[in-house]
C-alpha cells in the first residue's frame, strides 16, 4: 500500500503529475546520472512503477525526443521545454521522475546515488531490477 504522494511538473506548469511510494522519498534511492543527456539538463532519477504515476494534465501537452538506440522516450513539455518525467531504457516498464521537477524538492533531503550513464553498457546492472 502507497502511503507518500509527491507531485511535480514543468516550469510553466502544462505538465503536472502526481506518483505514490510506500516509503518516503527520503528513504528512497536517487540516482544521478552522467551520461550526455543527464549531465546536461540537471537530471536527477527517481525510478517508479508505472502504476504510482498518475498524469494529471493532457498528453498533448508533451512532445518526445529519441536519440542514439531509439528506446528511451524523454517527454518534455511542448511549451517551456522542461523534461520532467521520462520512460528510461533501463527500466522499460516503470517511469523515471526528474527529483528536480518535484514541488517540495526544496525541503527534500534525498539519498542521490552516482550511476555512470557514460559507460552506460558496462554499469546498468548496477541498477538494474
Amino acid at each position: 500500500m502507497s502511503n507518500y504522494e509527491y507531485k511535480g511538473g514543468c516550469h510553466c506548469g502544462q505538465v503536472r503529475y502526481s506518483f505514490q511510494l510506500s516509503q518516503p522519498i527520503e528513504d528512497t534511492e536517487i540516482l544521478a546520472c552522467n551520461c550526455s543527456i543527464c549531465e546536461k539538463t540537471g537530471y536527477i532519477h527517481l525510478i517508479i512503477p508505472k502504476s504510482e504515476f498518475e498524469l494529471l494534465t493532457d498528453w498533448n501537452n508533451i512532445e518526445n525526443y529519441q536519440f542514439n538506440k531509439k528506446i528511451a522516450k524523454h517527454f518534455f513539455c511542448k511549451k517551456c521545454g522542461i523534461k520532467s518525467f521520462y520512460q528510461p531504457r533501463s527500466h522499460p516498464d516503470q517511469w523515471s521522475i526528474n527529483v528536480r521537477c518535484l514541488d517540495e524538492f526544496s525541503n527534500l533531503h534525498l539519498n542521490v546515488k552516482g550511476f555512470d550513464g557514460k559507460n552506460w553498457e558496462a554499469n546498468i546492472e548496477s541498477i538494474a531490477d
